[in-house]
């Protein structure tokens, strides 16, 4: 038996972990003689109930059930947990998740794992609202400051968050349970939560970083084994767990049905929603929540039909029938799209149509430097930034000629890309928009860090942004004074594209609070102009809180998923079904506050 007053520091035998895994035998006494008694651990987002705590079924049923509206409790470590559900199938279910353990009986190496950045406990308000920034980007339930900062003064929670040497910012963040501590744990046991990365960050390593910092302390502390708990199909996650060293253990996860893990337990509300993009399923997520139908009418292209009292409205992600093909056309071709806003008296780059003469070459010579694009076209493709000679000319208007055959030349301004989405003629989002990067190992080639930072955008955005291998990444890499051999030096950042654009590896950092009112203006009377009702307005701005800008595009189709967490989702179906407005916000279900959400 293991003495309950021996040093957190003293580790103890396991047991063969007779407490934790063993869930079929009757609770041994010679362990459960000083285990403190039915713990469930506040955590914010939702509370961790230990069922091992627990003397019967009885018991724990009545603690899953005082689970508050839009929180996700979850019960570990459940005696015969098919027996408990079976005590209240209505209300339980089995998560179908697994958990994986990591013997701390061996060294844990952690020396520099991700150059650039450095691993330290969260640290005030700042670090806490950088965790939730973290968590909603990665899909989780957040969790209030001031429990974050409670939990962290504690000897139970350890929170460890990742920090960009370079830019200051946190970019990962990995919560810690001392079983030890938190209910006298015989076998001195150890878990790792809510493991997430920033979808943005171009750094590599991040998630193994935060896992390996986290084994080291639990193993100092003295603990025995770290476990976790991972949905089955977060394919990259458990990658990373067994890579390291995390073997499957027979426990298992009970939560109470509820709005947020109904995807967890319940059928698919309509065929072929788990197919769409998460443009799509973004909407029709804020859709089901709000007892609209939805209907998937072709899951490729994103086509919903909702209806809901007796309205029945198509969308395709965030283009809707209340869009007509004539406001749709205005943003379609960039042409007419700058004459109706200079008209209107906005600011706009000036510019001309190639006409593959000396118009074109004398234009190059007044503005110095050029954007050549597509009349018509998106996510990017065909568009040349920063031409400046004749032959730059050529190749840049015949690439754009692959997309449309009519091309687009405008003056070249510098600044930061800025996209405000417009929804009902009202500001719902803002965005800088930055170029794909690479950070230099000072170990890896240029084109394999460029193929490492495709997959993390990949897995980030369920494939909806990659950077591709084509002549303007090699040229963007040359102009930088860099072959694609060549490698890059540890530290130092590289922008392969020119453009901002999501899809080509893009990243988007939320900029909703700090933008400009002169800004806001020019976007919401940019879709005034193009009397479009759902609208991505883009500007080149020097910085967000600024009023300098010039208007360069509007997408009749933005993403909305690109901008959460703030409402776009939600004020577009405002917009569709006026009625169903008043609902309470704070869940969504794809949403889990235990998915680990690694680069």
């Amino acid at each position: 038996m293991s003495d309950p007053d021996a040093p957190a520091s003293s580790p103890t035998p396991h047991h063969e972990d007779r407490l934790s895994t063993r869930s079929w035998e009757d609770r041994p006494g010679d362990l459960t003689e000083h285990l403190q008694e039915e713990v469930a651990l506040e955590c914010g987002w939702g509370r961790l109930i230990f069922g091992q705590t627990f003397a019967s079924h009885d018991d724990l049923v009545t603690e899953i059930s005082r689970e508050e509206p839009g929180r996700r409790d979850i019960c570990l470590y459940v005696r015969e947990p098919h027996v408990l559900v079976s005590r209240a199938p209505q209300e339980l279910f089995i998560d179908p998740s697994h958990t994986y353990r990591l013997r701390l009986d061996r060294p844990i190496e952690v020396s520099d794992p991700a150059g650039g950045v450095e691993i330290r406990e969260l640290s005030g308000e700042a670090d806490a609202h950088a965790t939730n920034r973290i968590y909603t980007a990665a899909g989780m339930v957040t969790a209030p400051v001031d429990v974050l900062l409670e939990n962290q003064r504690s000897a139970t929670f350890v929170y460890l968050v990742a920090e960009d040497t370079e830019t200051g910012e946190v970019i990962g963040t990995v919560t810690g349970i001392d079983h030890r501590e938190a209910f006298n744990d015989p076998e001195d046991g150890s878990s790792l939560w809510c493991l997430a990365v920033d979808p943005q960050t171009a750094r590599p390593g991040v998630g193994r970083a935060l896992v390996l910092a986290l084994a080291q302390r639990c193993a100092q502390a003295g603990r025995t084994y770290l476990d976790l708990s991972v949905v089955h199909d977060n394919t990259p996650a458990i990658g990373l767990y067994e890579k390291l060293g995390f073997e499957r253990v027979p426990v298992y996860c009970v939560k109470r049905k509820n709005p947020i893990n109904e995807r967890l337990f319940a059928a698919t509300p309509s065929e072929g929603i788990d197919d769409l993009n998460v443009y799509a399923r973004i909407v029709a997520d804020e859709a089901l929540r709000r007892g609209v139908k939805v209907e998937v009418v072709d899951a490729e292209s994103g086509l919903l039909e909702l209806s809901h009292g007796g309205r029945i409205i198509q969308t395709r992600e965030s283009l809707s029938e209340l869009t007509n093909a004539v406001a749709m056309s205005r943003c379609d071709d960039k042409r007419l799209t700058r004459r109706l806003l200079a008209d209107a008296g906005l600011k706009v780059p000036i510019g001309r149509v190639a006409t593959a003469d000396e118009g074109d070459i004398e234009f190059l010579d007044q503005v110095n430097e050029a954007v050549v694009k597509p009349a018509r076209g998106e996510q990017g493709n065909g568009i040349t930034v920063g031409v400046r000679t004749e032959r730059e000319l050529t190749e840049a208007v015949t690439l754009a000629e692959r997309y449309c055959p009519d091309v687009l030349i405008e003056a070249c301004v510098r600044g930061q890309d800025l996209r405000i989405v417009v929804i009902d003629h009202q500001v719902v989002a803002a965005a800088i928009r930055r170029p794909a990067i690479v950070v230099g190992t000072g170990s890896h080639s240029i084109a394999e860090l460029i193929s490492a930072t495709s997959r993390r955008r990949s897995a980030a955005t369920d494939g909806e942004s990659q950077i591709p291998t084509d002549e303007v990444t090699f040229k963007t890499v040359h102009d930088a004074g860099y072959e694609l051999d060549d490698v890059l030096p540890e530290g130092v950042e590289l922008a392969v594209r020119r453009t901002a654009n999501l899809h080509t590896g893009g990243t988007i950092h939320d900029v909703t609070e700090q933008l400009h009112p002169e800004l806001a203006e020019a976007a919401v009377d940019a879709s005034q102009v193009l009397d479009i009702p759902v609208v991505g307005i883009d500007l080149l701005v020097q910085d967000a809180g600024r009023p300098d800008h010039v208007v360069i595009e509007a997408n009749e189709r933005p993403g909305l998923a690109n901008h959460e967490p703030q409402p776009t989702a939600e004020r577009f179906l405002d917009l569709l079904f006026p009625a169903t407005r008043a609902l309470p916000r704070g869940w969504s279900p794809g949403a889990t506050s235990a998915d680990h959400r690694t680069d």
